[in-house]
């Protein structure tokens, strides 16, 4: 006797899972490509001589012979320290703490606890890396803002990511279509990476630093976003539908 043919609602559970798993597969796999290139800068950081790879693109920061002096105009040392204050931890915590409090408000109680334990976990991460490697602040070129924490890996990369696609992440699951929460990913993506680059051009971040705080975060918010996934499959977080 033959089977009988599977209904519409069975062929799109069947497609949804295979969704569910090949987005699962490609996070597992974004997590481990970030924490092999975090291990690989973390040696690099721990020798005793900066590497070729970070003076020279220090120095490219740097008008030729100068190293006091930034590139580019006037202006844009200032729109840098602005760019890089995105990814302090006073505004981060500022954006954490009014997502938090607008998803109470919504009585999406879990979801606000989850963002909470995801960012402060980052938080806990980054002090703990940076006091594991104590590599010390560029001395290359003079810095352009003041810090007296340790360099690697660097927090503001490392927090942004954590922070900005966590949010991103969480604000796609509610958002409908496709293009717009496309938009917010790359959004957040884009912050993140400015957030970096700035900690390069001021100066207080050797770019192995930056580098490595990028994969710690990206791997991080991968692991947040895995969990949220499981979660919300077990009915433990609620699900971005209305």
């Amino acid at each position: 006797m033959s089977e009988s043919p599977p209904t519409q609602r069975e062929s799109t559970l069947r497609v949804l899972m295979r969704r569910v798993e090949f987005d699962m597969l490609l996070a597992g796999l974004t997590i481990a490509l970030c924490l092999w290139g975090f291990v690989e800068l973390m040696e690099l950081a721990r020798e005793s001589a900066p590497h070729s790879f970070d003076t020279t693109i220090l120095l490219a920061f740097r008008e030729a012979g100068r190293p006091n002096d930034p590139i580019g105009p006037a202006w844009l040392e200032g729109a840098v320290r602005d760019i890089t204050a995105l990814g302090s931890t006073i505004v981060l915590t500022l954006i954490v703490a009014a997502s938090v409090i607008y998803l109470l408000l919504l009585r999406r109680v879990e979801t606000a606890l989850f963002v909470f334990a995801a960012v402060a976990g980052g938080e806990i991460l980054s002090g703990l890396l940076k006091r594991s490697v104590d590599r010390p602040r560029p001395d290359l070129v003079s810095h352009l803002a003041n810090e007296t924490s340790m360099s690697f890996p660097s927090g503001h990369a490392m927090l942004a990511a954590v922070t900005y696609l966590t949010l991103g992440t969480l604000a796609a699951r509610f958002l409908k279509g496709r293009t717009t929460p496309l938009y917010v990913l790359c959004l957040a993506v884009l912050v993140t990476l400015l957030v970096g680059l700035s900690r390069i051009y001021l100066g207080v971040h050797w770019p192995s630093d930056v580098l490595a705080g990028w994969c710690a975060g990206f791997a991080w918010a991968m692991l947040c976003w895995l969990v949220a996934r499981l979660l919300q499959h077990r009915g433990t977080l609620e699900s971005g539908e209305n």
